[in-house]
Order: C-alpha cells, then sequence, then structure tokens
C-alpha cells in the first residue's frame, strides 16, 4: 500500500513539474517571437542599408572616373593653352626684334641718303670716289709695311756700325716690343721665342724675361726668323727656372 501512494505522489510531482515547465515556455514564446521578428527586420533593413550604400559608391565612383577624366581632358588643354601662349609670346619677341632691327636698318639708310645729297656728288663720283679710298688705303697699308721693313733694316744697319765703331756695346730694341717664350730647353740653356723679324727682333738683342712682374733671366737672341726667335740664357742671370708662357721685353730698349 505504502508502495503505490509512493507511486503516486511521484507522478503527481512529475506532472506538476511538466506543467510547470510547460507553463514556463508559454510564457518565453512570444517574447523569443518578437526577438526574432525584431532581428529579421534588422536584418532586411541592414541588407537595404547595404543595397542603398552599395548603389551610392558606385554612382560616386563612376563619378569619380568622369570627373578624372575631365580634370586629364582640362589639364591637356590648359597644356596646350599655355604652349600656344608661349609661342604666340616667342614670335612677338621675335617681331620686335626683326622690327627694331627694319627700323635701325633704315634710319641708317636715310641717314645715308641725306649724307650722300649733302655731298652734292652723282652716284657715279660716289663710287669712283669710294674706289679712290680704297686704293688709298691699300697704298698706305703697302708704304706703312715698308716703312716698317727699312726701320727694321736701319735699326739692324745701325746696331752694326755702332759694334764696329765701339759707340754702343748693347742691340737696342724697340721699346715696345713684347712677346713670349713658346719652348724651353734646359739641357742646352736655350728658348725660343714668338716674336722675329716681322716684329723688330735683332740679333745679339737682349731680353729680359719675367714672370708675375719678377725677373727670371736675361737671354741674347742668336737666331731670328720672321715671326720666331732663338736665344741662349745668359750666364749669371738665370734666377729661376724659364716656362712656357713666360713674358720677354727688351733689356736695353731704343730710346
Amino acid at each position: 500500500m505504502l508502495l503505490r501512494i509512493s507511486l503516486f505522489v511521484a507522478i503527481l510531482a512529475a506532472l506538476a513539474a511538466g506543467t510547470l515547465s510547460y507553463l514556463e515556455v508559454t510564457d518565453k514564446i512570444p517574447a523569443l517571437t518578437k526577438q526574432r521578428d525584431d532581428e529579421h527586420s534588422a536584418k532586411v533593413t541592414a541588407l537595404t542599408d547595404l543595397s542603398n550604400t552599395k548603389t551610392k559608391l558606385a554612382k560616386t565612383q563612376s563619378d569619380l572616373t568622369k570627373s578624372q577624366a575631365d580634370l586629364a581632358d582640362t589639364k591637356s588643354d590648359r597644356d596646350k593653352a599655355v604652349a600656344r601662349a608661349e609661342a604666340q609670346v616667342k614670335r612677338a619677341d621675335e617681331l620686335s626684334v626683326k622690327l627694331a632691327r627694319a627700323t635701325q636698318e633704315r634710319d641708317d639708310a636715310q641717314n645715308e641718303l641725306a649724307s650722300f645729297k649733302a655731298t652734292g656728288l652723282s652716284p657715279e663720283q660716289i663710287v669712283k670716289l669710294n674706289k679712290t679710298l680704297k686704293d688709298a688705303r691699300s697704298e698706305i697699308e703697302a708704304i706703312n709695311g715698308e716703312k716698317t721693313v727699312l726701320e727694321h733694316e736701319k735699326a739692324r744697319l745701325q746696331t752694326r756700325l755702332d759694334r764696329y765703331e765701339g759707340t754702343n756695346a748693347f742691340v737696342m730694341l724697340r721699346a715696345n716690343l713684347h712677346g713670349k717664350i713658346l719652348v724651353v730647353d734646359p739641357k742646352w740653356d736655350f728658348v725660343v721665342l714668338n716674336i722675329g723679324d716681322d716684329q723688330g727682333v735683332l740679333p745679339d738683342g737682349e731680353m729680359l724675361v719675367s714672370r708675375d712682374g719678377k725677373l727670371v733671366a736675361k737671354v741674347i737672341v742668336r737666331s731670328v726668323q720672321k715671326d720666331r726667335s732663338i736665344a741662349n740664357i745668359v750666364p749669371g742671370w738665370k734666377l729661376g727656372e724659364p716656362v712656357e708662357g713666360d713674358e720677354v721685353s727688351p733689356a736695353h730698349p731704343a730710346i
């Protein structure tokens, strides 16, 4: 009897627990349903927003691509405009130079025409006079050249005469005679100068070698050519080593 009572009590307890669990689940179903619906609504909203965002992003990307293309076209147009402007400025400068040159040539021509009219001469007379002047210049140049040769010869003969008569122990050279050393031979102590007979160099003429205003040596001319001469270094006068480019001037300049 006791066993039956215990079994009955256990069955009642199980039924009570099941009923209680059912009631608790029944109370939670509306909340869970609402939570599911809310999450579904939020998901739909999120998907809609994502779709809208993608659409806007695609449009923005398209606008950006178009803006970049427009910017490239604008830059190209600007570069072309700048190049055209620079070309026009250069052309304007060239035209300004040509205009100035043409204006100067016109003024010169007008001045020459005025000078021509002022002479009262005919064109034929002007041409003849111009030829006469050219011939006179050529003749003067020839005379001056011959005069230089004669002066050199006179100086040479006078030097020889003075040495023969014993009136002058030194060869006098032109005071304005200046040159430079072209070659130096330290073994045989001679130098080659870039001046010769055409410049008035005379045999046995002595010249001072200097560098930066300081005396280096004294040389005596032994051989004279048209535009070159060879000179030996005078013993006792070698204060330094002559080098190419050193300047030379007369040791005994003529007054």
